[in-house]
């Protein structure tokens, strides 16, 4: 169903951008004078000049009056655009449709998000039966004025009595665990607090839950690094100082350790890793003091699925580059067997279980196909999805008969449908009414070929009445790293953009897995300048191969992936290069980034948000030491020598006219710390030979994007857009409302 307002308003071509007549001139405000100091760091005889090392610290008064003094430039600069409050206003439109979760049961009730259109945060719900009438359970929103107060995680004990929820405000990394009677929504006196990367785990007997944390920081809460993460079991009804320790590794500070139980009381696991990739499984009898080695590692990934009989579950890609299903006999562990192998076409991205079956989801072609196994690995049914697009879902208890799945693509929200697992139908549950009409926008999957001859997939989306005649608009996005996949997904902003005759690009870099580990190492560390959102090497698109040719020395070719991809939308006269942007955040922001610098001459406007800027120091703020299995050390020579060359602060030149430019940040970003992308842009300024702009947009009391109110999201789109159309000329044009 959709809304009445829109539809025809968008046909033909009058809400298409055209021309460049008529478009006001804006003179941004002189940069503030930033401190130049004569900081010096000599790695393996290279000196490197550190100018802006002030700005690391984030609780200075000097890095505090930079700040305002910034973002008063920049917001001078946003306001004089005229169309701003336009582009606000047709993204609060947009944004407006009613958004529901996947439904779940836990006791003898129904439980899932969602958000009426504009709500800051999602409300959890709570109801007898799918689709009645439900109650509110959380409201999130009730818990700061401004909507930065959001949920992280929430997890229910087996008995449904009580609910931990995870609890995260202005964006950061750190949670405080709090627990609520379902019955009467009480909450307990339990709270557990510097909880990182770990939500509550609950013990089978519904008593108490495992977690993760570190010691209180002393100081510096949003830069420090972090080290020595802990497991602990919490008794339901004690103090956090009573917690027992369950492991700890005195000689291992930078490890990650989380706790798995098995559901039938009998085991705990421990998955540790040394970074973003590669982990180790530990593992004892519940009764037992000590745990033991049960997967040995960090040179593969293990991702436990279920334990029954004595047998633990787990994919891996230790000998299998797109991943298999492998189970270990827990009482004679070198009893190892494949339960569901290798599939040399698809990529194996998880396994869930739900009414005594396996669900494989698979990425083909950065795409989601879903398959059904029997414990026995014998193939059921090849799931019949209703559309192209990435799933989400399928997962569920053993006694289930039918389950809940989410589908998405680039011009349709989540979509949910009720799957019965005995007959394999799915049944639509609820779909989102919207504010466009999808009929007139097409998405089409192309290859091009990046520099060392590789096929890159790439998503795009445009108008289908679109005159590929060279002179669009075009939005560019891409990740590339950390086996992160790039598939499709609705996004407010992007079918704004598109319905303005612009067009949206997502690439399939390397460095991802969409092709497997090596499309993923052929992206990272002196490879990572292969990385557009083309689907990227470095991502995990196709698999341990695709993310291996994007980490590590083979970084670079995530940015050449990138780069071609411009080039290609160039060459077949989808775009220009005076009216083509590119845009990605964190590990995205690195990759726009570095290739700014790069090919300055390529592109008229980047978009690098919270991005990894100074490649030789990340690893000295809060996590950073997690990603140097990705990018590589500069502590170590020979990856120091191919990190320096691509790190995007270390190749800024003056002289050189580079892009216009809007970096973005946040105060509270304690996992990409701000300070990279502050020496980011006052290095930027300093060197810029142009007359295009070159500002930074830093929020307050937000994070690295977690839980980000829609108020802020929806202003920082806002002036992202219209900084983007004021700077490849073309002005936004209103969308007239249909009566």
């Amino acid at each position: 169903m959709r809304l009445p307002r829109m539809a025809a308003a968008l046909a033909g071509a009058a809400a298409i951008l055209t021309g460049c007549s008529n478009m006001k001139q804006i003179k941004h405000m002189p940069y503030p004078r930033t401190e130049r100091t004569d900081v010096t760091d000599n790695y393996f005889g290279t000196e490197v000049p550190d100018p802006y090392r002030w700005l690391e610290d984030d609780n200075s008064e000097a890095t505090a009056a930079w700040v305002k003094a910034q973002n008063v430039v920049t917001q001078d600069y946003l306001s004089q655009i005229p169309f701003r409050g336009a582009i606000r206003e047709r993204l609060t439109e947009l944004w407006n449709y009613p958004k529901e979760g996947i439904p779940a049961k836990h006791g003898d009730a129904w439980y899932y998000f969602y958000n009426d259109g504009l709500r800051n945060q999602s409300v959890l719900y709570r109801t007898a039966q799918p689709g009645g009438e439900g109650e509110v359970f959380i409201d999130p929103n009730t818990l700061s004025e401004d909507g930065t107060v959001a949920l992280s995680g929430v997890t229910f004990s087996k008995d449904g009595k009580y609910c931990a929820y995870s609890v995260a405000a202005s964006g950061s990394d750190w949670v405080e665990i709090r627990v609520m009677n379902t019955a009467d929504r009480t909450l307990t006196s339990d709270r557990i607090n510097w909880v990182k990367f770990s939500g509550a785990e609950w013990a089978p007997d519904s008593k108490g839950f495992y977690y993760s944390a570190y010691d209180a920081p002393q100081k510096g809460v949003f830069s420090s690094q972090n080290q020595f993460q802990k497991v602990y079991y919490h008794r339901l009804g004690t103090p956090q100082s009573a917690d027992w320790l369950i492991y700890a590794d005195a000689e291992h500070p930078l490890r990650y350790f989380s706790p798995w139980p098995s559901k039938d009381g009998q085991w705990l696991f421990i998955v540790a890793s040394e970074g973003t990739s590669g982990t180790e499984v530990l593992y004892k009898k519940v009764s037992e003091p000590k745990f033991r080695t049960l997967l040995p590692g960090f040179d593969a990934d293990y991702a436990p699925v279920e334990c029954r009989d004595g047998q633990l579950y787990y994919v891996t890609n230790r000998d299998a580059s797109n991943y298999a299903l492998m189970k270990v006999d827990l009482n004679d562990p070198s009893k190892v067997s494949t339960v569901i192998p290798e599939s040399g076409g698809k990529l194996l991205e998880g396994v869930g279980s739900a009414g005594g079956y396996l669900f494989a989801t698979y990425l083909e072609h950065a795409q989601s196909k879903v398959c059904q196994y029997g414990f026995d690995g014998k193939l059921v049914r090849e799931v019949e999805l209703p559309a192209i697009g990435t799933v989400s879902g399928f997962d569920g208890e053993k006694d289930d008969t039918e389950l809940y799945y989410s589908l998405t693509n680039y011009i349709a929200p989540a979509t949910i449908y009720k799957y019965d697992i005995a007959g394999g139908a799915s049944t639509l549950y609820k779909a989102p009414a919207v504010n466009f009409d999808p009929s007139l926008f097409t998405t089409e999957q192309v290859f091009y070929t990046s520099k060392d001859g590789t096929k890159v997939p790439m998503f795009i989306t445009r108008r289908k009445d679109m005159k590929l005649d060279g002179g669009n608009p075009c939005y560019l996005y891409a990740y590339g790293g950390f086996q992160i996949n790039q598939t499709p997904a609705f996004r407010p902003s992007a079918m704004m953009f598109v319905e303005q005759g612009g067009i949206y690009c997502v690439a399939n870099l390397r460095g991802g897995s969409e092709y497997g580990e090596a499309w993923h190492k052929a992206g990272m560390l002196e490879n990572k300048q292969n990385v557009c959102v083309a689907n990227l090497r470095g991502g995990s698109e196709y698999g341990e191969a695709w993310h291996k040719a994007g980490m590590l020395e083979n970084k670079q070719n995530v940015f050449d992936d990138f780069i071609a991809a411009a080039e290609y939308l160039i060459a077949e006269k989808y775009t220009s290069s005076d009216k083509l942007a590119i845009a990605g955040g964190s590990n995205g922001g690195l990759l726009v980034g570095a290739c700014e610098v790069q090919r300055p001459d390529l592109y008229a406007v980047c978009l690098p948000a919270v991005g990894v800027m100074d490649m030789l120091r990340y690893h000295k703020f809060t996590i950073g030491w997690g990603w140097a299995v990705e990018y590589g050390s500069s502590e170590n020579g020979e990856q120091f020598d191919y990190i320096y060359k691509y790190s995007p602060l270390h190749n800024i030149r003056e002289g050189v006219k580079y892009p216009a430019t809007l970096v973005t940040t946040a105060d509270h970003d304690d996992r990409v710390v701000p300070a990279h992308s502050f020496k980011f842009a006052a290095q930027m300024q300093h060197c810029q030979a142009g007359d295009a702009p070159v500002l930074i947009r830093i929020e307050s009391n937000a994070g690295h994007g977690a839980g980000k109110p829609t108020s802020k999201r929806i202003a920082e789109e806002a002036d992202t857009y219209s900084f983007l159309f004021q700077n490849i000329g073309v002005p936004y044009k209103e969308v007239k409302k249909q009566k």
